[in-house]
């Protein structure tokens, strides 16, 4: 009987010693198969293939599993490709962004100029003009930190990221399109000081664009992607030019606040000017918290949020009052005395109590409002973008 499979690189060397002990010839062998000899011969030569059912006849002649020459010729096969098949690092890197960019969808924003992602080359193409590069192994992720929730694997994390990098790239590029006024650091405390009133009313949401341009800050409104769930993000051009692009995820008003002077906060302080993005993905719960977990640049922009237009100091005195009882007429006099919206006051009174049912008829939306005076691209609308060709 033959040997282990080990033995034999080809179906054909296996074949040839089971002829040979059997003392049989390749004629007698053909003529028990009923094919011709030079069949057989081709076999053993390695110049024919064994098929399935090929290898169902040898294994019932010989009483040897019929898997054995198939796992042969199927190694056999993929030795000889290798030997003509070049490796290609292009292929690789096209395959992991295929699988983890969002391009069905990039294709459906208008973002990649493609009919369908069956479109291989004109999808290659498109990426390439998208990331400005001219190679796919050149396209490379931001030093962005994102804090991500709620993603389960690292394969759906991966792809998480990938989708933020998109955003971050399209939020980048829009910003570009913007004319504004010169920066200033004296300019953006200004604009800090001068948004709160407008936090009265969600019709104050309006004047933001225009304000932040004023201060030479550089706003835009990009719809989510993907599996990204960002909020904001804080990014710099240059030193000179500073970008707050946010997605209205959440469509209330407490949220638009709290994450706007958050990403004021980054622009104040500085920060990602060394070249970092500062992204904030789902910036709620314990996100928007203080706490040790929080990287510290997180914890100062969150602390201003948290404290804009009243304190949690004086929100806290409210609640020491008023708990367990939070009585809409008694939110609705505290929103008079600090000046901000009842919508301000009860998301912020549901984050520091943990009862997020408490007057959610108060959480109005913003949307409406600030997309027709900023630069918006998302919610069916595609934003006028150039790129370099």
């Amino acid at each position: 009987m033959a040997t282990a499979p080990e033995q034999f690189r080809t179906p054909g060397q296996l074949l040839n010693s089971l002829l040979e002990e059997r003392n049989w010839s390749q004629r007698l062998l053909a003529i028990i198969l009923d094919v011709n000899e030079t069949t057989i011969s081709k076999i053993v030569n390695g110049v024919n293939r064994v098929d399935a059912e090929m290898a169902l006849k040898l294994g019932e002649v010989f009483g040897v599993e019929p898997e054995r020459f198939l796992t042969l010729q199927q190694s056999y096969d993929l030795a000889k490709a290798k030997l003509v098949t070049s490796p290609d690092p292009a292929r690789a890197a096209k395959a992991t962004l295929f699988r983890n960019l969002p391009i069905s969808e990039m294709i459906k924003r208008r973002w990649l100029n493609v009919e369908s992602v069956k479109d291989v080359a004109g999808v290659e193409r498109e990426l390439k003009r998208f990331f400005g590069v001219h190679d796919l192994n050149e396209i490379e992720a931001l030093p962005h930190a994102a804090r991500k929730t709620l993603v389960v694997g690292a394969s759906n994390e991966k792809m998480a990221a990938d989708a933020q990098l998109v955003w971050i790239y399209r939020v980048k590029k829009a910003a570009e399109q913007l004319m504004v006024s010169p920066y200033s650091q004296l300019a953006v405390r200004r604009v800090i000081n001068d948004l709160k009133p407008l936090m009265m009313s969600p019709e104050g949401a309006r004047k933001v664009p225009r304000i932040l341009a004023e201060a030479g800050i550089r706003f835009v409104i990009v719809e989510t992607i993907g599996p990204a769930k960002i909020d904001g993000v804080c990014i710099w051009l240059d030193d000179y030019s500073p970008v707050i692009g946010m997605t209205l995820r959440y469509d209330r008003i407490d949220n638009f606040w709290f994450v706007l002077r958050h990403e004021l906060e980054h622009v104040d302080k500085l920060h990602g000017r060394d070249g970092a993005v500062r992204l904030d993905a789902e910036l709620e719960g314990a996100k928007a918290g203080v706490g040790q977990d929080i990287p510290e640049e997180e914890r100062v922009a969150n602390d201003a949020a948290a404290n804009y237009g009243f304190t949690q100091e004086y929100l806290q005195k409210f609640i020491t009052r008023k708990s367990p009882i939070f009585r809409e007429i008694d939110v609705l006099g505290f929103s008079k005395v600090v000046k901000v919206h009842p919508g301000i006051v009860v998301g912020r009174l549901q984050h520091a109590t943990d009862r997020y049912d408490l007057l959610r008829k108060h959480l109005v939306g913003v949307k409406s409002k600030i997309v027709p005076s900023a630069f918006v691209d998302g919610w069916g609308d595609v934003a006028s973008v150039n790129y370099d060709e």
